[in-house]
């Protein structure tokens, strides 16, 4: 049963973690409901250290997805277009980096419960209804064409999600680059290029915090998750890109507020619990 609990997991984090939507949220909810089936109870602690590990698949699926992009690092030295980018793509993730290392531990301790990341789910929701109903031309329809002034603008507003548990990384990273004048699938693919970068060193970090409590959850069931969420975030990854050259965020919006609503009712009526999940 613990090996299905990581498979189920692996799956909503995998389909969650580059959508607008927030893999946050949703493995709060899918942790809870299916805490019962496991063959001993997963502590906090447990559960906290293999939602880090599957999001190590997720991130993984970025680097082979996009793996000839990033074979072009190699160039920076004598190509200015791809110097531009990964300076740009560095410099994106600043903001978040200096905020998570000044604040991150106070901002999981107070604010890192069900009730938050619910608001935060349909705040964002509303926001994304917000900026795709403005009619604004895009500007900037490839990465490459990212200014660092514009990838520091875009990192700053992923802080949202750093600030807001729940707000999703991938929802701030998107608005901001919308705001800021790229089409859909440019600042898509710019959130999936500051996600590895970010996510990556984040989440590199917690594993070493948390090395202890690995042994507690089993091989199995970290190799079972790693490869699902892998997998899973690379078919969404592909997906989405395909989804939003045709569509605007708006399906996201909707169901950003319908499942913090969920989130809410879940809460009132006793069947997911409101305490901090730090």
């Amino acid at each position: 049963m613990d090996a299905l609990y990581s498979i189920i997991l692996g799956i909503v984090e995998g389909i969650t973690e580059f959508l607008p939507i927030s893999s946050t949220g949703h493995l709060i909810v899918a942790g809870d409901l299916l805490a019962g089936m496991t063959t001993t109870p997963w502590t906090k602690e447990m559960r906290a250290a293999f939602e880090v590990v599957i999001q190590g698949g997720a991130i993984l699926s970025v680097l082979v997805y996009y793996w000839r992009d990033f074979l072009k690092i190699r160039t920076v030295g004598r190509d200015a277009t791809q110097r531009r980018l990964w300076t740009s793509v560095v410099i994106g993730c600043i903001p978040a980096v200096i905020l998570g290392v000044l604040f991150g531990s106070t901002i999981k301790h107070y604010l890192f419960t069900p009730s938050v990341v619910a608001w935060a789910l349909i705040v964002g929701g509303v926001l994304i209804w917000l900026v795709e109903s403005r009619r604004v031309t895009p500007t900037v329809h490839h990465i490459e064409q990212i200014t660092p002034v514009k990838a520091l603008g875009i990192g700053a507003v992923q802080c949202l999600a750093l600030l807001w548990p729940g707000f999703s990384r991938s929802a701030s990273s998107i608005l901001g680059g919308m705001l800021l004048g790229l089409d859909r699938p440019a600042a898509t693919q710019f959130s999936f290029y500051l996600g590895f970068l970010t996510l990556g060193g984040a989440s590199l970090l917690d594993l070493i915090k948390s090395r202890a409590v690995l042994a507690q959850i089993g091989t199995l069931n970290m190799v079972l998750g790693i490869g699902v969420s892998f997998v899973v975030a690379y078919v969404s990854i592909g997906w989405l890109l395909r989804f939003v050259s045709t569509h605007d965020f708006k399906p996201f919006a909707v169901y950003r507020v319908i499942v913090g609503v969920l989130i809410l009712v879940l809460i009132a009526t006793g069947v997911l619990s409101n305490a901090s999940l730090a």
